[in-house]
């Protein structure tokens, strides 16, 4: 069998208010040309399908098309992320076709989703579990007076030992082993996040350690950090990654999707295969005149994170940064030294407009020119009206 780990799509996503809807539509076409070229068997998206639970209108139909696709040619099993609403993902999963799985139901984990091999007969098991909240899920997932801690832990402890109960019946026979695979939206500890990722932190407790999930599964399919990598310290365990940058701290990233080779008798065999950039994701800092000097002319064609360090915030420097960098979507004035400290401004006594005067001078180490004075004196009275 030879299944193919995704996660994270967060179809929807805008980056700094720019849509990401073209950056999906590459990935989405590149992933059904992997599957045709590939001959793969499934596709296992785990979680954080939409980037919100409300997805906009656009969004569904981008997915409804990319999974219209997918299922003409393989098997698709996705799970409910943090970021999705889990009954409105679900909502009709049990008359989809049999080619969709869609897994958000946490009365339900525990329960396999079988994949056929080409022959027909059952290939490998899928355990798929969405993200359990564990203020949402702990009771639907207690074991009779048994209710699960309100932890991260204790709700996956609860999932897990269901997936353990199955998968113990199923291979308590003398029959071949059938390979068996784990699908989880988690923070698993170990793992590297991005400052793009929602916090999971309940109750302080929001990461797992990865030999929670015991040792049984033949491989551990990973939802939530951004970041591909493996997670060690018990069974086979991998994040995909999310498919698209989604701020400048995976700007490093190397966006990819994982095809995994299943076997009855061997370790998975898994290959790293990198994702579609439509355009690169550069962040750069110095003085306005060194970033507009032309050392950074290989980032024209990027997203651009412009940091300008000058000591006093150049005038126009947005517009300067534009002529250069057509698709600097992040502009900042974030000075390389710190200002001397500001004495402080007499206020008692004195006229307010040279109080104002007095301030920006001490703020910015210039006097306010005639133009700025006039923007003070303006807002200074606008204030005074809204007072009075």
């Amino acid at each position: 069998m030879r299944i193919l780990h995704t996660s994270d799509w967060h179809v929807g996503r805008n980056l700094h208010g720019i849509s990401l809807a073209h950056a999906h539509e590459a990935y989405f076409d590149h992933l059904v040309e992997l599957v045709r070229s590939e001959s793969l068997d499934a596709v296992l998206v785990s979680g954080d399908i939409y980037d919100r639970a409300i997805p906009p209108l656009e969004s569904v139909e981008l997915l409804s098309d990319a999974l219209g696709r997918l299922c003409s040619l393989t098997r698709v099993v996705l799970t409910s992320g943090n970021h999705d609403s889990a009954t409105r993902l679900g909502f009709g999963a049990g008359l989809l076709r049999p080619e969709l799985a869609i897994c958000s139901d946490a009365a339900r984990v525990g329960e396999a989703v079988e994949l056929p091999d080409r022959a027909g007969d059952v290939g490998a098991i899928v355990y798929a579990l969405p993200y359990l909240d564990p203020d949402l899920t702990r009771h639907r997932l207690a074991d009779g007076a048994d209710v699960p801690e309100r932890s991260h832990q204790g709700v996956l402890g609860a999932a897990v030992r269901r997936v353990e109960a199955d998968l113990s019946r199923r291979r308590s026979s003398p029959s071949v082993r059938i390979p068996a695979v784990g699908m989880a939206h988690a923070f698993v500890r170990g793992g590297e996040p991005s400052d793009s990722e929602r916090d999971l932190r309940v109750g302080g407790i929001g990461d797992v350690p990865v030999g929670l999930f015991g040792a049984e599964l033949d491989y551990l399919a990973l939802g939530h950090l951004h970041g591909p990598q493996a997670v060690t310290g018990g069974v086979a365990a991998r994040y995909s990654g999310s498919p698209v940058a989604f701020s400048f701290s995976e700007r490093n990233h190397t966006k990819s999707s994982v095809i995994v080779e299943l076997a009855p008798d061997s370790a998975p065999q898994v290959q790293v295969v990198e994702a579609p950039v439509v355009r690169r994701l550069v962040e750069i800092t110095g003085p306005l005149e060194d970033l507009l000097s032309g050392k950074h002319e290989g980032a024209a064609d990027a997203w651009v994170k412009a940091v300008v360090t000058d000591t006093h915030r150049p005038e126009g420097m947005r517009e300067l940064l534009l002529e250069h960098f057509p698709h600097a979507i992040v502009t900042l004035h974030v000075p390389g030294q710190a200002l001397e400290e500001v004495r402080g401004v007499q206020t008692e006594g004195v006229d307010p407009y040279e109080v104002l005067e007095s301030f920006v001078e001490e703020a910015t180490g210039t006097v306010p020119s005639p133009d700025e004075v006039t923007v003070l004196r303006d807002a200074y009275e606008s204030a005074r009206g809204v007072v009075a």
